[in-house]
């Protein structure tokens, strides 16, 4: 595969980076091993991982999925240099008491304290790509749609702050780059200000949902992350299985619905933007379009994210080799400019349900 340049860092990682959300619930060590072994056979040579997952969150699982991965970089010694490995701290933990007591800040020591757990769990000296799970400040986010000023709180640690603390860990040779996640435009233009203003470490990434469900992304992010010169890491290309087709047919709980998939399983997932009816019908749209052009629905979504200019590297999340197969096999499909156009008035129609 070849290798994208990640913003402005020394980072060049290939445009498919496999995300490891499912390992440690929907995955056990011994397949998630497995995953991983054929990733990196397949010439993949990024994987994102985080210390809030498995996903769900939930305590029994909190960090499971880092010590999976370290456990495998472990048993197999040369693939660390074959690997960039992202992970991601936390941002308020609000709700998840088992995360820094549920604290509704961020601050610099808990960073840098976070990033040194990762490191062991992960068993290495370095992180390429040290992101920032989500925002400290109040930012709609995770299905919210609308910024309400009047729940801002001065008091929080700032941007400043934090990468005052992320510039620690970058000079003691911990991390290489960072990158943030779950982003606003505001968000990525500040925390580029203040890098640049104070001499401070320069984000490289911004790690956000872009799939046919919802591509908010381009509607204001997609240039500000191209005029600061900032990567864009795809979340969910397949809407957390939506856009795979497999609930077209029984709907998301109905009688003969995917056992062990995402939505289906956990409701606390169905709560969320997946869970939307208007998220399964949009997504029964453009899977309809996909096989009226010859393409499998899984084929269809994630080239439309392979080939986007927003674009830098598309996580692919899942659950078995033959999954991960599929979804590698996709890079390098084309889709014709009157699907793309079709594509284009499903969205001017319906718009974004997954927001």
């Amino acid at each position: 595969m070849n290798k994208i340049q990640l913003g402005t860092s020394d980072l060049h990682v290939t445009p498919i980076c496999l995300g490891t959300m499912t390992f440690g619930e929907q995955v056990n060590e011994a397949n998630s091993h497995s995953i991983l072994s054929r990733s990196l056979e397949r010439g993949v040579n990024f994987i994102d991982t985080a210390e809030m997952y498995a996903v769900p969150p939930k305590a029994e699982t909190f960090q499971t999925t880092e010590k999976i991965v370290g456990n495998w970089l472990e048993k197999n010694p040369g693939a660390r240099d074959k690997l960039l490995i992202a992970t991601k701290v936390c941002g308020p933990s609000r709700g998840m008491n088992w995360i820094r007591n549920g604290s509704p800040d961020l601050t610099g020591a808990d960073i840098i304290a976070a990033c040194e757990g990762s490191l062991k769990r992960l068993k290495t000296d370095v992180i390429d790509l040290y992101q920032l799970h989500w925002p400290t400040r109040n930012v709609p986010m995770f299905g919210n749609m609308y910024y309400d000023p009047s729940k801002d709180n001065a008091a929080l640690t700032s941007m400043h702050a934090q990468l005052e603390a992320l510039q620690t860990l970058v000079k003691a040779g911990k991390v290489r780059a960072i990158g943030l996640s779950n982003e606003t435009p505001y968000g990525v233009h500040e925390f580029v200000r203040v890098a640049e203003q104070y001499g401070l470490p320069r984000v490289a990434t911004v790690q956000n949902v872009y799939c046919l469900i919802n591509r908010c992304l381009e509607t204001g992010l997609d240039e500000t992350m191209h005029r600061l010169g900032v990567s864009l890491l795809a979340y969910s290309p397949l809407g957390f299985g939506l856009l795979t087709g497999k609930y077209d047919a029984s709907g998301i709980t109905g009688p003969g619905a995917p056992v062990g998939a995402r939505i289906s399983s956990y409701e606390s997932v169905r709560k969320q933007r997946w869970g939307r009816p208007d998220s399964l019908a949009a997504a029964r749209r453009y899977n309809a379009l996909a096989k009226e052009y010859g393409f499998t629905p899984t084929q269809m979504a994630l080239a439309f994210c392979y080939t986007k200019w927003q674009v830098a590297s598309t996580i692919i999340g899942v659950t078995s080799v033959a999954q991960l197969d599929e979804d590698i096999d996709a890079l390098g499909t084309t889709l014709p400019p009157e699907l793309l156009q079709k594509i284009d008035a499903v969205r001017w129609e319906i718009r974004d349900p997954a927001v």
